[in-house]
This record gives C-alpha cells, structure tokens and sequence, in this order.
C-alpha cells in the first residue's frame, strides 16, 4: 500500500490527523504551456525541458509531495530514469487538458469557455502510472456542460478498464457565469455532488480538488459525505507567499484535506522549500506569518534570492482570507 492509500483510508475512516494532509505536486504545465513552461534562465532565455524536470526530481527525492503530477512525456522520462525507485510518492499523469488550461503565447484560449479535450491515451499512461488527474469547468450552460460530462463518462469507461485511478479537479471559469441570487460557490458545489451522486462507487475519483471559495462552502463540501469525498483545494494561483499559505491554512481548519501546489501559477522561489513551507502550516500548526518568515529564512541559508521582499510577502492580499484570518500580523 502506498503512503496516499494510507492517508486516504485514515481520512476516509474519520481518523484523520494533519500528518494525513495529502500535498500534490504539479509540474505539467509542459501540456499547457509549451515551451515557455519552463521559464527563463538567468540570461532571460527559456530553460531547457531537462531543468524543468531536475525540480521534479528534487520534489521526488525530497519526500514532502504525497503525489507527483506530470504530462505523460514527463512520466515517461522520469520512469526510465529510476526516479520513483526509493520514493514514497505516487506518479500521476494529467489525462484531460481542455482548451481553457491551453496558456500559449499568443493564445485566446484562456478567455473563451472551453471545450472538453485529452491529448493523452490512457493505455499509453499505465505503464508509468496507475493514477491521474481530470479536470473540468462548469458554465452553467446547458450544451457546454452536457459535453463536459459527456467526455467525463466516456474517460471513466476506459479509465475502468483499462486499471487507471484518478482524481477531479474542478475550476473556476475565467469567463462570467450567471448564477442568478445564488452564490457562485454555491452553483459550483451542488453541481459536483450531484455529478457525483450519479457515478458508481467503482468509478468514483479518490478525492477532488476545488477552488477555495471561503470557510462555509468548504465546509458545505467536506461534511457531505466524508466516507466517500474527500475534499481539497487547487493550487494558489495569485497573491503574495502569505496569501498561499493562509489559504492552505484556512482551507485544512474547514475540512479540505489535501491541496495541489504548481509553480505554473504561483511564484515561489524554491519548490523544495515552499513544500516544506506548506507542511510546517498543516502539520506543525504554524501560521502562515511566521511560515513566511521561515520560509525566507531558508531561502537565505540556502543562498536564494526572493522575489518579493520580507515586508511585502508576509501581507494579505486577498481580500476573502483577510476576512476570515485568525490573526492580523
């Protein structure tokens, strides 16, 4: 058994503890972005896919992701480097990238609803991993939302024979959606359970990740039914370092037992270290001011450069966490 099916069957059995939290790696923005995923190097131009995948290594070997998220060509390098050999962490592969998580340079398609869409096979994924990621978006739009679960059933037909596991992931749009008088968070949580309450139990996702949308809608989720969903929340995707680990932190006191983290969206210096960062949070109870602090303190010692300074990073800037933050420092 794997240290996730460990921590899964202790949550799910309502022996959770915060050594159970369960952390997701992501470095698959390669299937999103391109060649611009990797970011510049010191001279501004873009790093090779190599010294994208050193991090990935790095994370791997330090045993602080429980799951390590990858695009199928990454999973396959890694494979044939060994990496996973001495790793507690579990490989999983994305297996869906609909056109809104398509970041091109030049690209429109982040701005327009998207369109549901798998790059990679899933008998081509189970020689390197036995789990991934679907991701998807509701609209509220009847035509866009029937093909979204459409493509979802059919993934789930293939992912169940073919031996594939996989957990959800629901985001946000980033084009208006009308919801009339009800709360966004709200539309978005209803429509996930009663997808859900369709789907039989052999075909059900481990655990699904949603946008933190505040105390009350995670909540709402996290007791619904806690024997069969557990619940998370998505890689910080803005804000300063305090903003990512005040949301961890708010998110776990309400019920989320898991987050993703990915660079694609959030700039930290250092993915080792802001792991560590994260863990101190959940595990050690630390909060998110003073995981700040530490968090530069290791970038100091480990001779990094931060990009924001001390001052800046340890605000709140996000308008929903400072609302509901325990202490303002």
């Amino acid at each position: 058994m794997r240290r996730i099916d460990e921590k899964l069957a202790k949550i799910t059995s309502g022996q959770y503890s915060p050594r159970d939290f369960i952390i997701t790696f992501a470095k698959d923005a390669d299937l999103l972005r391109g060649c611009s995923a990797t970011g510049p190097d010191a001279d501004g131009r873009g790093r090779p896919l190599s010294a994208y995948r050193a991090d990935v290594k790095r994370v791997i070997e330090s045993d602080l992701a429980d799951i390590v998220l990858t695009s199928l060509g990454t999973a396959e390098a890694l494979a044939d480097d060994g990496a996973y050999i001495r790793s507690n962490a579990t490989p999983a592969v994305r297996l869906s990238d609909p056109t809104e998580s398509w970041r091109v340079r030049g690209g429109a398609y982040a701005a327009l609803p998207g369109l549901p869409f798998r790059s990679s096979r899933i008998d081509a994924v189970k020689p390197v991993a036995t789990l991934g990621l679907y991701g998807m978006t509701f609209y509220n739009d009847p035509a866009r939302d029937q093909a979204t679960l459409t493509a979802y059933t059919e993934f789930r037909d293939i992912a169940n024979r073919v031996g594939i596991r996989h957990f959800l992931q629901i985001t946000d749009p980033r084009v208006a959606v009308e919801t009339g008088d009800a709360d966004p968070a709200a539309y978005c949580n209803d429509m996930l359970a009663r997808m859900l309450a369709g789907i039989p139990r052999r075909e059900k996702p481990m655990f699904v990740e949603t946008e933190y949308h505040g105390p009350a809608a995670m909540e709402e989720l996290a007791n619904w039914d806690p024997a069969r969903l557990v619940v998370g929340i998505t890689s910080c995707v803005d804000g300063t370092t305090r903003d990512c680990l005040e949301r961890v932190a708010q998110a776990e006191k309400h019920g989320a037992r898991l987050s993703g983290f990915s660079r694609d969206g959030f700039g930290y210096e250092d993915p080792v270290l802001m792991l560590a960062a994260m863990r101190r949070v959940v595990l050690d109870g630390m909060g998110s001011f003073e995981a700040v602090r530490a968090y530069h303190d290791d970038l100091k010692a480990a001779g990094l450069r931060p990009s924001r300074a001390l001052q800046d990073d340890v605000e709140l800037t996000s308008p929903l966490l400072k609302a509901h933050a325990a202490k303002a420092a």
